[in-house]
Formats: C-alpha cells, sequence, structure tokens
C-alpha cells in the first residue's frame, strides 16, 4: 500500500507565533484550521521528504553547516530559490540565524536557522 501524504506533527509553546512563522517567515501555504479542543493548523510545504541518518552522518551534516554537531533528533529543512532573501525573511519573524549560507560539497547553499519553538532548519538553495 503506498503512502500518499506525509505529515509532519508538531506541538509548540506558541501557537500564535509559531503559525506566524511558518506562514510568513517561511512562506508556507496555509491550509485547513481547527479551533476544537484547541488550535491546530494545515500547512503545504510542496513536496515531502523523508530522511534517516545515523548520528555519524547527522554530524557530519552539521559540521558542514554550522560547524558543530547542534541539531537535536528532528531537523526540518526547506529548499528555497533565494536562500539570503529566505533567512531574512525567517529571521524578520523571530528565526535566530545558527550560521550564514555555507556552499556544501552537494553543491547546495544551505544555512541554519533555530525557529521561534526551538527547532533546528535548514533553509537550501540547489546551485546551478
Amino acid at each position: 500500500m503506498p503512502v500518499i501524504e506525509f505529515r509532519v506533527a508538531l506541538t509548540v509553546d506558541d501557537f500564535n507565533r509559531a503559525v506566524a512563522f511558518y506562514r510568513d517567515g517561511l512562506g508556507l501555504d496555509p491550509g485547513e484550521i481547527w479551533t476544537d479542543n484547541g488550535n491546530g493548523q494545515i500547512f503545504s510545504a510542496g513536496r515531502a521528504t523523508l530522511e534517516i541518518f545515523d548520528d555519524a552522518h547527522a554530524s557530519a551534516v552539521d559540521q558542514l553547516e554550522v560547524g558543530a554537531r547542534l541539531s537535536g533528533q528532528i531537523r526540518f529543512a526547506f529548499e528555497v530559490t533565494d536562500v539570503h532573501a529566505a533567512v531574512a525573511r525567517a529571521q524578520d519573524y523571530g528565526a535566530v540565524l545558527v550560521h550564514p549560507p555555507t556552499l556544501t560539497p552537494w553543491n547546495h547553499l544551505n544555512a541554519r536557522l533555530q525557529a521561534p519553538d526551538g527547532l533546528q532548519v535548514t533553509l537550501f538553495q540547489v546551485m546551478a
């Protein structure tokens, strides 16, 4: 049986701030919202991919992106068309810059942020 959709459920302390960050700061498309028994918001984020790393590979990626092992068990990564503009926009909505854009060996320009909820986020641009 094939998987039809991949979703990540993120529980946050400040719902409104998180919604503003993911909607306005990262530009995700808002969808359905739930207000029964608390609040929930769906966002469309384009195509989803699940990456599974062992600790050695996660450490290698962290080393390339920020120079040290910083991310936890979960890190979001979003492909963008202009990483510099995306970083500036995310910072306007509460992201903290962990490391500025760095060219990786696989020719992506990767920047690392910390979202207002504390999650590590990579923004990356595929370079030609």
